[in-house]
């Protein structure tokens, strides 16, 4: 039996009011491991916490003393795959009839105990108040298992999606995921005392509606999922009018909040972070970067569908670069630490996002989006971004010269600071293109953006090897088919290819 601790995102003070939310949203629930490091980095602590579908994965790692970093780390060193397991062969000779297209083994012998999931340590978290919920099958109720009271079979249940895991038999009833009815339980949170609520919402909210069955099924979960938060949020608007008319409602006077941490446009699906289209480590950047937002605007999410409502992008492009090299603190050129020996060692990770690579080729600065973290040991290692800039062939005063753009900016010591890098890739021989176009110069400053002091200086390069990662990683963002797919992907290359002629080998300014 596993001695009373204090998980580090608990609140530990009967004074404190606020629930940490964490919804369901299945693989793809890396990215609220970010969104909770960059909470309690701001300093935040929960007195409520609630977990539904894939959330409980975390929260229930949380609540086993598993600090939101090493979380992230965790998530990190995960090989996704080994989410999935195999019924035994024979199964599948009668498919009409299988409980499941898979097992729940994937999550008990790999997944949890990768994070660092213990159920009697969550049963034995003090200081917080936590809540699991599960769908019973028998009387179609959503119930929040008190953490006090978890098993192992019911935290299973959280998360097995109908047709894909089997419903599980515990308490001589049968229980499973609770995403038909609801993917986040706000009101057991605010019938239980919280006021300040915040939610990690991972769910796809846009208006378009796509054919296919795949597709649809995951419609159907959207449609469940944000028309109970819809009533939710409804009812807590509801509940906040009473308090305004001099109403105690389960023992608040004063209205209830809710912060709505989600992404822009909706994150990949599982089969693409299943594929490696996408990976942990950029879906907990982004998680970072959109819990930043939340925080900056300071304000809470209205009570209504727009809370969770999200940008629906164009057919784009991503991919994956990782460059590296000696940086020097206290250096202003970053020409004078390229050749130094007294530098340190810095990564950039970055993830390029464009969204729309119409808009982007007709664009003459060629912008499009960028999260990342960066590894430099003498401020820390997995750095998480909170905004980033990717530029391709951007032009400036000089006809002559292009710059491609990678920026991030980070938090170290709850200081915010912005790595700004330029590739310089100017008209002339051809036998300069794979320098200009591999080597990153870069600038560190102290503030949110490039226009704060220098704080450092360095070079990064992108090697052979990093560029062959690079290609494997490219891959069309929202096509609907592979059409749409090949055109993205090809309107890319060509646009890239055509420049490179440009540059190195009609020598034509911009």
């Amino acid at each position: 039996m596993s001695a009373n601790h204090c998980p580090p995102i608990a609140a530990d003070n009967p004074s404190v009011r606020r629930a940490l939310v964490l919804a369901g949203g299945g693989m793809r629930v890396a990215y609220q491991a970010g969104a909770v490091k960059a909470l309690i980095d701001e300093g935040l602590r929960f007195s409520h916490a609630d977990g539904a579908s894939g959330g409980t994965i975390n929260l229930a790692a949380l609540l086993s003393g598993v600090p939101p970093d090493e979380l992230c780390a965790r998530w990190r060193a995960l090989p996704v795959k080994q989410f999935a397991a195999l019924r035994p062969a024979p199964d599948y000779l009668h498919v009409a009839n299988v409980s499941a297209l898979g097992s729940a083994a994937g999550l008990t012998e790999h997944v949890y105990p990768s994070l660092g999931i213990d159920i009697e340590r969550v049963r034995a978290a003090t200081g917080i108040d936590g809540s699991f919920n599960a769908c019973c099958f028998d009387d179609k109720t959503v119930v929040p298992i008190p953490h006090t009271q978890l098993d192992l079979q019911r935290l299973v249940a959280a998360a097995s999606l109908p047709i894909f895991m089997p419903a599980v038999k515990a308490d001589g009833k049968t229980w499973t995921d609770a995403v038909w009815i609801k993917d986040a339980n706000l009101l057991s949170c605010v019938e239980r005392g919280a006021r300040e609520l915040w939610l990690v919402w991972c769910i796809g909210n846009t208006p378009v509606y796509r054919d296919g069955a795949f597709n649809q099924y995951v419609h159907m979960i959207e449609m469940s999922a944000g028309g109970a938060l819809n009533l939710e949020l409804e009812t807590i608007a509801d509940i906040n009018r009473r308090i305004a008319r001099g109403e105690c409602v389960f023992g608040h006077d004063q209205p209830i909040s809710v912060h709505v941490i989600k992404p822009e446009l909706p994150l990949p699906l599982d089969p693409d972070f299943y594929r490696g289209r996408i990976d942990a480590a950029t879906l907990i950047d982004m998680g970072y970067r959109d819990a930043r937002r939340t925080l900056r605007i300071g304000t809470s999410s209205p009570l209504n569908p727009s809370a969770s409502l999200m940008r629906e992008p164009g057919v784009g492009l991503s991919f994956r670069e990782t460059m590296a090299g000696g940086f020097r603190l206290g250096a202003a050129d970053p020409g004078a630490v390229e050749s130094g020996r007294d530098g340190s060692p810095l990564t950039m990770n970055a993830t390029i996002h464009i969204d729309d690579m119409a808009a982007f080729i007709a664009d003459p600065r060629h912008l499009g989006g960028l999260t990342g973290h960066i590894d430099f040991a003498p401020f820390g290692l997995a750095m998480p971004s909170e905004s980033g800039v990717f530029g391709l062939f951007t032009p400036c005063d000089d006809p002559e010269l292009t710059y491609m753009i990678y920026e991030i900016g980070f938090r170290h010591a709850g200081q915010p600071y912005y790595l700004a890098g330029k590739k310089h890739v100017r008209i002339g021989s051809p036998f300069k293109m794979w320098g200009e176009t591999t080597t990153l110069y870069t600038t560190l400053h102290r503030g949110s953006d490039a226009s704060g002091p220098v704080v450092g200086a360095g070079v990064l390069h992108l090697g052979v090897l990093q560029l062959g990662r690079l290609m494997q990683t490219v891959y069309a963002t929202n096509a609907h088919n592979s059409q749409q797919a090949a055109h993205a992907m090809s309107r890319f290359f060509r646009f890239f290819v055509s420049e490179l002629w440009r540059i190195y080998i009609r020598r034509s300014p911009t």
